[in-house]
């Protein structure tokens, strides 16, 4: 699925000096190169603010409690109605994990069938409903690289004053969103706040766990700073509860280095999509249903993707995903159990046949090797073990 080699051989001399001068600096814990990451990873986003953690996951807690959402007790536990955050059960379970520490309840919305984000139209279902009245923020997924549909989600918020928008950008650095008559905005300046990964497997990627948390409000700056560090505004004074999420000198090193060829990776990232679609096609495999065979990704285009991932739709998933792997080409299910059926999240009380659209995609999806260092020859290679997978159940692709 990856090779971390390609990418760092070339910047293997940058990036070992960027590390050599945070050792010779002996300044390890939100220093001078956190300092910098953040201004050019605020600058890149286009938002006042960014503030680094010690992970994605952090980044969604910590944009959620500085937003003032949840009573930081266990939403399931707890014996007083929690205020709600809607969010999309097909994500990672760190979306709903964050909502549920930051002492809220997660209430899910079905998803679109063709981006795989948060619906508008099924969130819109809820506001309106007898849960509506809890609910304090929305919390879309840009998932795989593509922003929600963000008109959607600020038409909501114009209905229903006080609702927050929160946006789980953790896929979709250097992403963007074109609405009608504006310019393109950045994932991370959307919404009220928004929250980054820099797991190593993400488009702009530390060597370990890091993340980011980017808003324009002062206040929510001023609440991700003190709660990342134990809730200090002054050292040793606590003015609330917080934790230790700081993002370290060596991954802001890192990240500073990477930063820098972001927008050329993300470039190539989309040249290989198109380049997957263009083989696809000729190969007879595209189709506008698994009924008949594998369905392409689709971009909606108000939206400027970084393709994360490049994810399909096939028919007899998971025969052709070991097909793959005996032909040595890797591939991965996102995701394979939903979040409302999640084992470690039954006591919210959802059931299977809740949320169609998620539970078709999850028997579904397959996302396919993508990054920038792919080869011509690589792509074509695995469109040839598709093609030949299917070619041994002719007319029976759905079967």
């Amino acid at each position: 699925m990856l090779d971390f080699s390609r990418q760092f051989a070339p910047l293997r001399q940058e990036i070992l000096s960027a590390i050599a001068r945070v050792c010779d600096s002996q300044h390890f814990i939100l220093g001078p190169q956190v300092a910098s990451f953040e201004a050019a990873a605020a600058s890149a986003c286009t938002a006042r603010f960014a503030i680094g953690c010690a992970s994605g996951t952090d980044a969604l807690w910590l944009a959620l409690a500085a937003a003032g959402i949840g009573d930081n007790s266990s939403a399931i536990r707890s014996s007083a109605q929690p205020g709600a955050v809607v969010t999309s059960p097909f994500s990672f379970f760190a979306t709903a994990s964050s909502i549920l520490r930051a002492g809220a309840r997660p209430v899910f919305a079905d998803i679109d069938p063709r981006t795989f984000n948060l619906s508008p139209q099924s969130v819109a279902e809820i506001l309106n409903g007898p849960a509506g009245k809890n609910v304090k923020a929305i919390l879309p997924v840009h998932l795989f690289g593509q922003c929600a549909d963000w008109d959607g989600f600020s038409a909501l918020q114009r209905d229903h004053p006080g609702l927050l928008l929160i946006e789980d950008a953790a896929q979709a650095f250097g992403a963007a969103w074109t609405s009608t008559g504006q310019a393109a905005r950045p994932a991370g300046s959307l919404g009220d706040a928004a929250a980054f990964s820099f797991y190593p497997t993400k488009n702009l990627a530390a060597m370990g766990d890091a993340g980011l948390v980017t808003t324009s409000s002062k206040e929510i700056d001023r609440r991700v700073r003190s709660l990342r560090a134990h809730g200090m505004t002054r050292r040793y004074y606590h003015d609330e509860v917080g934790a230790n999420s700081r993002l370290d000198e060596l991954q802001a090193a890192v990240l500073n280095v990477k930063l820098r060829h972001l927008a050329e990776w993300s470039q190539q990232r989309r040249i290989r999509a198109a380049r997957y679609d263009k083989l696809f096609r000729e190969a007879g495999l595209a189709n506008e249903s698994t009924a008949d065979g594998i369905v392409l990704p689709w971009t909606d285009p108000r939206a400027t993707s970084v393709f994360h991932q490049y994810v399909i739709r096939a028919p007899r998933r998971d025969a052709l995903r070991d097909y793959l792997t005996a032909q040595q080409i890797g591939s991965e299910v996102y995701y394979p159990v939903p979040l409302h059926l999640q084992a470690a999240l039954k006591n919210l009380g959802y059931k299977t046949g809740d949320f169609p659209e998620t539970e078709r995609a999850t028997a579904e999806v397959l996302a396919l090797p993508l990054y920038p260092e792919l080869r011509d020859d690589e792509q074509q290679t695995v469109v040839a073990a598709i093609r030949s997978f299917y070619a041994s159940f002719p007319g029976r692709a759905a079967v």
